[in-house]
């Protein structure tokens, strides 16, 4: 027995479920799971089913194209480990929370590597023997330092996602078109918005009562991507800055890899900007 998931979005029309789930009906499949949604104002429909059965992937693949619109995007996964690569400056928090779920066996990944534009992080990320690289940007403009990093990623095959695990440098439009929808990045969220340095020290000058994060798909327009999950706790005036500095890394920690796991298990629809996550 084989299972795939199966993902489809399309123009919305009735009767979209019935033949969907006619297909795994005539065919044998028992359905482990399945999740809809309609966006009525879009007037698109998105699914997401498990099901386990005895066909071939292509041709469940071919059976279902047959019964839906030809402008409808599917897709039959087998599920399996995803290959990917980690990005990382300094910081430890975001990186070792990803490489401590991965050797406890909660993600569907390998880790390729670890790619930083500093050494500091290399003796800890060896102890998870996972290889290290460091891509030193001294010297370089962004574009010849993508270049590097490109060229090294080239070497992989198959790469299904790279993550942003506090890497401190902006992405390039070239570097973000190779891999689109693929890049998970995470930033501090705050009500009202810190940018610059020590945005935790602002939060607290400005005597914040929330603070988050915020983890997405990269486009070229900074930290605006299309977002994958969220989380916020609430401060008081008790809280130092570094209180929340220290409240922000856990948070922004736990985000980063609650994405990481929606991606890897086929859960994102990304439409306009935006996502639809079963």
């Amino acid at each position: 027995m084989s299972q795939y998931r199966v993902l489809i979005d399309a123009n919305d029309e009735k009767g979209l479920v019935h033949k969907i789930s006619g297909i795994f009906y005539q065919n044998d499949f028992n359905i482990l799971s399945n999740s809809e949604f309609v966006d009525s104002e879009n007037n698109k429909f998105f699914m997401r089913s498990v099901v386990e059965g005895d066909m071939d992937l292509d041709e469940l693949y071919q059976s279902i194209c047959e019964v839906m619109p030809q402008s409808a995007n599917i897709e039959v996964i087998a599920p399996k480990k995803k290959n990917i690569v980690i990005m990382a400056t300094k910081e430890m928090h975001a990186l070792g929370d990803i490489l401590v779920r991965h050797e406890a066996g909660e993600l569907e990944a390998n880790i390729l590597c670890v790619i930083s534009n500093y050494a500091e992080l290399g003796s800890f990320v060896e102890k998870f023997n996972i290889p290290f690289i460091e891509i030193s940007n001294v010297g370089l403009d962004r574009e010849e330092h993508e270049e590097k990093i490109i060229d090294t990623l080239s070497e992989f095959n198959d790469i299904d996602y790279i993550v942003l695990a506090k890497y401190m440098r902006i992405l390039t439009p070239k570097f973000i078109k190779i891999y689109e929808n693929r890049i998970i990045n995470i930033h501090h969220s705050f009500l009202p918005a810190f940018i610059g340095a020590n945005p935790y020290k602002q939060a607290y000058e400005r005597g914040v009562k929330i603070i988050g994060a915020t983890s997405h798909f990269v486009n070229n327009n900074l930290d605006e991507g299309p977002i994958i999950a969220q989380e916020v706790i609430h401060v008081n005036h008790a809280y130092s800055w570094r209180d929340m500095q220290r409240m922000g890394k856990d948070v922004e920690k736990v985000v980063l890899s609650r994405a990481l796991r929606l991606a890897l298990e086929d859960r994102i629809f990304v439409y306009a900007n935006k996502t639809v996550i079963f």
